[in-house]
């Protein structure tokens, strides 16, 4: 779908900036998949790419989970330490995606990251890696209602990209219908076709 190529040819030329990038759109139109296009676009292709649900993580969790610890930070902290997200990917790609599920004290640590372009662990500081971002939510209303930070908005917002869904784009319906069943017939090892009145 023409549309589907502007957000393609949009992607394609942020991929070659070393910049933070916020996707905004609704569920399911493939924001990891645009995520991953950047990324492999990217001079980065060769280092990691890690995506994590910032919605999906316990609020107790998320620090560590995204930062990391280093060895005895807190009682009951292994041993050894622990990798964050951001250090794990090394030079690589992180996607966070719901990032406007992150709890407000988490958001401070965020901006901290966008800054100063380092990640500190518990106990420790590493450099960081790319960030691309998304979302389902109205980033600006959830500013305006004091639910997300202003200072966040606008170092994750440097490059928006908004990702049209499916009823936006429909000529791009018979390919992914194509695409699809073409991975199911592998899969299943099926010789399934839809018929051309279904089409």
């Amino acid at each position: 779908d023409p549309r589907t190529l502007e957000v393609l040819a949009r992607a394609q030329k942020v991929a070659t900036l070393d910049t933070t990038v916020l996707l905004l759109g609704e569920t399911g139109v493939g924001k990891e998949q645009f995520a991953r296009y950047i990324y492999e676009n990217s001079a980065r292709a060769r280092q990691s790419f890690i995506g994590i649900n910032c919605g999906a993580i316990p609020a107790s969790l998320i620090e560590s989970e995204l930062f990391g610890y280093e060895k005895g930070a807190f009682t009951g902290a292994s041993k050894e330490g622990k990798m964050g997200v951001f250090e794990s990917a090394d030079k690589g790609t992180v996607f966070l995606d719901e990032v406007g599920d992150l709890p407000l004290e988490m958001q401070v640590h965020l901006l901290r990251v966008l800054q100063e372009m380092q990640v500190r662990r518990v106990g420790g500081v590493r450099s960081i890696s790319r960030i691309i971002a998304a979302t389902n939510r109205n980033l600006l209303d959830m500013v305006h209602e004091k639910t997300f930070r202003e200072d966040l908005y606008y170092r994750l917002n440097v490059v928006p990209i908004e990702i049209p869904p499916l009823r936006e784009r429909k000529r791009d319906i018979r390919p992914l219908v194509e695409s699809f069943l073409k991975d199911m017939n592998k899969k299943y090892r099926y010789q399934k076709r839809f018929a051309d009145a279904a089409m």
